[in-house]
């Protein structure tokens, strides 16, 4: 499973690497082009989440009708055309249309669905963990190397960088990722964006990775500007800034772990995401109010803390809330929500540098983190732990499979390819042999 996995997840890898790497220095670079405004660099940190929404459909959409390698090839492509013209850029327009094409490049659900399909079922969960931990690996690094390589050569340079950890992602495309065979899942009906909107649990992921990202964004507008820029009583030098991510990164990754095995193994991801968003709340906080360095450092600490314990178990949670057969729109939806918000979120800061002062910006964004936190505790509820029995199609009387209902049973769906009937239970409240008296021949 490992050996499908790791290809798409290192192309995975490379593209959110180009993109993040960016992030932690891109607002104070934007503001030194020819017609930048607070506004305009808003756009410019978070434009490329924009195009992003737009062409996630598009792009699966596309995955189907010509396959899932050309559609990848497409979009590295796209990304690698928006990174070479956002590294010539001079201006601030020209950066902004390099940021829409990065984008524009829309690959992440067609990984999701090329390893759905190179995956069996049994072993998918752990294998959109692994692709996950890439992700949350890319952004590890990126936010080391974005300051140091930023500030040594250059954060033009950081876009032709992009471009040519895209060109390496092409080539794993063409001679490490597999062809995918194609998996159908039969189930009773099709997925609606209204069923999945209706759901509250569903309903309340997709507000926490929407929240997540938004405030991601924000961060990273406000962050490098407060730290840099003499009008918020700091003046540091670009070159600094990697001390102020490294330590807030590195604690970042050590809060990870804990917090996915607390959220995962013991089902408790309510209390993770509680604990991080008092996190936000405190982080933002700091960054409006004080004016030592050390402190503000820990703001940034408790902000990549609280970030990256909620990043492993969002799609996670998605996924599980989700039937089989809305997973993919679920998971869609919910992208699609986050990527608009983290646009938003971008804006918004740029347009609240232009108009107000440090502390209120921060205490305004800890405000709306502690409206988040209020909601959480009133609506967000723990995943009801599940099990999957698989039984050979040649064992399952149909006739009683179709007919199969009880109250501790999810959901059931026959996977054609793998030639299993798949039943999801609360393990906690049934048990195998009941389930199999009831369908097995």
């Amino acid at each position: 499973m490992f050996k499908k996995v790791l290809p798409l997840s290192s192309i995975l890898f490379l593209r959110f690497l180009g993109l993040f790497i960016v992030l932690p220095v891109l607002s104070v670079y934007a503001l030194s082009l020819k017609g930048a405004t607070p506004l305009l660099v808003g756009v410019i940190v978070g434009g490329y989440a924009l195009t992003q929404a737009a062409f996630q459909i598009p792009f699966g959409s596309m995955s189907d009708k010509i396959g899932r390698k050309p559609t990848l090839f497409i979009g590295l492509i796209i990304f690698m055309i928006g990174s070479i013209i956002a590294g010539y850029a001079d201006n601030i327009y020209t950066l902004m249309l390099g940021r829409f094409l990065q984008g524009a490049g829309a690959i992440g659900s067609v990984v999701v669905a090329m390893i759905a399909d190179l995956v069996e079922e049994k072993t998918r969960a752990h294998a959109m963990a692994i692709m996950g931990g890439f992700i949350a690996m890319s952004f590890a690094v990126a936010m080391v190397a974005g300051p140091v390589l930023g500030g040594l050569y250059g954060v033009g340079n950081l876009f032709y960088i992009t471009a040519g950890l895209s060109l390496i992602a092409i080539v794993l495309l063409f001679t490490k990722v597999p062809t995918p065979p194609k998996i159908v899942h039969i189930y009773n009906k099709k997925a609606k964006i209204s069923e999945i909107l209706k759901d509250k649990n569903l309903f309340n992921m997709i507000i926490v990775d929407s929240m997540q990202k938004g405030l991601m964004t924000m961060a990273f507008v406000l962050i490098p500007v407060f730290l840099t820029h003499t009008d918020y009583n700091f003046d540091w030098q670009k070159t600094e800034l990697w001390k102020v991510y490294v330590p807030a990164m590195i604690m970042g990754i050590l809060a990870m772990g804990p917090a996915a095995i607390f959220g995962e193994k013991y089902n408790k991801p309510k209390t993770v995401f509680l604990v991080a968003i008092v996190l936000f709340i405190l982080s933002f906080a700091i960054m409006g109010l004080t004016n030592s360095s050390l402190v503000f450092v820990f703001g940034v600490i408790f902000f990549f803390v609280a970030f990256n314990m909620m990043e492993p178990l969002v799609q996670s949670m998605i996924s599980k809330f989700a039937k089989v057969h809305q997973k993919g729109t679920a998971l869609g939806v919910a992208n699609t929500s986050a990527y608009l918000s983290t646009f938003v979120g971008a804006m918004i800061a740029g347009i609240m540098m232009g108009h107000a002062d440090r502390s209120t910006i921060g205490i305004s964004i800890a405000v709306v983190a502690a409206l988040w936190l209020v909601w959480m505790l009133v609506r967000f509820e723990n995943p009801t732990k599940h099990a999957f029995l698989f039984i050979p199609l040649n064992e399952v009387d149909m006739d009683k499979l179709k007919n199969l209902e009880h109250e501790h049973i999810a959901e059931w769906y026959i996977n054609e390819t793998e030639q299993v009937a798949v039943i999801k239970y609360a393990s906690e409240s049934l048990d195998e042999d009941t389930i199999k008296a009831q369908i097995v021949k």
